[in-house]
């Protein structure tokens, strides 16, 4: 349980002080020593401190830490954590019998004068939770929201007391995550990724953490790649030309598979792409998850076990809105090309305005972010009623005052139709599929790629049983 009431960042850091089984160093590049100078304030920090350092010239960082593409990046912060430590156990071997051992680290760029780059920072703490222990370690990214860049030390400052706290103190992982905020007003920083590892930590599902990120406010949108590890958004996407294809995923369909085939086929024969530099994503929106207002994590693992399976990186976010997403996207990759892949019914719901009353300029504010000029949709045929016709973007109807809005859109190439689809499966719907597992019919199977099939039998997954032999080959 948390305490009633939350300690303040000076209380925390005392707290620690005064804990004499704890003892080491702090490297903090890029925004002052300001979690160590908490400690410093506090009191009786000589019984925690062993070192403070900060390497802010580039050569000696380079000298110390080794020669990185960034300074600002996770590997930089990694190799922080690796010497400081080691330096630790080497030079203070003596009392490791009795002290569990700790190296702080944060590597950090503030606000410029010009206001022309975003405040962002990686923040590490190795440590043993017993003396002679194993060590754990938590490494997270951090978005620096204030506009003035002692603003933005002081929160840093802050992060790194709250984190080094509650890894020490609290055992429940969402508990460490949610105080990460604590004794700070809510805007002033975004985590948007948290990874928690270690022989006392081997429960917690970093999947699991990515998602409460999103539930709870912390940031709009998470990452993790094909083999669950968790993945910091502007990073992984950082220069490649993304596609991204939304769904429910429950499970993964035939034409979920057909959309990103035939949609990364069109994106690579784009003339501002790279193929090789192209990164497919698939996204959950937390509304796709949440069922009575709760989200089942059982039911969204499952989810992701089958698309990492496939070998795809997911996103989790919170953006309900296409243009919320393209905004988002186009931030964390500016000058890159950005795709869309979505279904008719999905382009309906892009050009219904009752999703922009909230905007000024209305629908066409939003479709200035939508169909900015690095990003494309591709939009997937559906069958039509009768079941035998299929309809594309030729046949998408809309009401009259919006079809030379739509017109212009497919002249200037920013809505494609996809071509060459696997028409023999338009006819599969997940939420058909899922009933079928729920009530052990036969034939699901062949509904969904073969890999998907196996995860979900081998592991039991949407509450998968075998069919009764009884009930074999009727």
């Amino acid at each position: 349980m948390l305490e009633e009431r939350k300690l303040t960042i000076k209380e925390k850091a005392l707290r620690i002080n005064l804990d004499r089984s704890l003892y080491g160093s702090f490297a903090e590049i890029g925004a002052g020593q300001e979690v160590a100078a908490n400690f410093f304030k506090a009191g009786g920090a000589s019984g925690t401190i062993a070192k403070t350092m900060s390497a802010y010239d580039m050569s000696f960082s380079d000298a110390i830490y080794g020669k990185v593409g960034r300074y600002v990046c996770e590997e930089r912060l990694l190799r922080m954590l690796d010497r400081e430590y080691d330096l630790l156990e080497t030079r203070l071997k003596q009392r490791e019998k009795d002290t569990s051992f700790f190296a702080f680290a944060n590597t950090v760029e503030t606000i410029n004068y010009a206001r022309t780059n975003r405040g962002h920072g990686w923040v590490g703490f190795r440590f043993q939770l017993r003396p002679e222990a194993p060590t754990n370690q938590c490494v997270i990214h951090v978005i620096l929201k204030d506009r003035d860049p002692h603003w933005q030390q002081e929160v840093i400052g802050m992060i790194g007391v709250n984190l080094i706290y509650a890894c020490i103190y609290y055992s429940d992982p969402e508990e460490i995550l949610i105080s990460l905020t604590d004794n700070m007003w809510k805007g002033r920083v975004e985590v948007d990724m948290f990874r928690l590892e270690g022989p006392d930590f081997t429960h917690v599902d970093n999947r699991l953490m990515a998602l409460k990120l999103v539930k709870n406010g912390m940031t709009r949108a998470a990452m993790f790649g094909p083999a669950g590890n968790v993945l910091q958004p502007s990073e992984a996407l950082y220069k490649k030309n993304v596609i991204v294809l939304r769904g429910r995923f429950r499970p993964v369909t035939h034409v979920n598979v057909d959309m990103l085939f035939a949609g990364r086929k069109m994106f690579k024969k784009e003339p501002d792409v790279k193929k090789e530099n192209i990164m497919v994503l698939t996204e959950l929106t937390l509304s796709d998850l949440q069922g009575d207002g709760i989200i089942d994590q059982q039911d969204f693992l499952h989810r992701v076990d089958l698309l990492c399976s496939l070998g795809q990186n997911v996103m989790i976010s919170n953006y309900q809105e296409y243009y919320r997403l393209v905004r988002h996207l186009t931030r964390l990759n500016k000058d890159q090309k950005i795709a869309l892949i979505l279904g008719l019914s999905n382009l309906q719901s892009v050009f219904d305005e009752k999703y922009y009353t909230d905007l000024k300029g209305g629908i066409l504010e939003a479709f200035g972010i939508l169909f900015g000029r690095n990003v494309k949709f591709y939009v997937y045929p559906t069958l039509a009623e009768d079941g035998e016709n299929i309809i594309g973007l030729d046949e998408f109807e809309l009401p009259e005052h919006q079809k030379s809005l739509l017109q212009y859109l497919i002249d200037n190439n920013k809505l494609e139709a996809v071509k060459n689809v696997e028409a023999k499966n338009l006819h599969i719907i997940s939420d058909n599929v899922l009933e079928m597992i729920h009530n052990h019919e036969e034939g699901w199977e062949a509904m969904v790629p073969h890999k998907v099939a196996s995860e979900i039998k081998k592991k039991g997954l949407f509450n998968y049983q075998p069919v009764p032999e009884a009930n074999q080959g009727e």
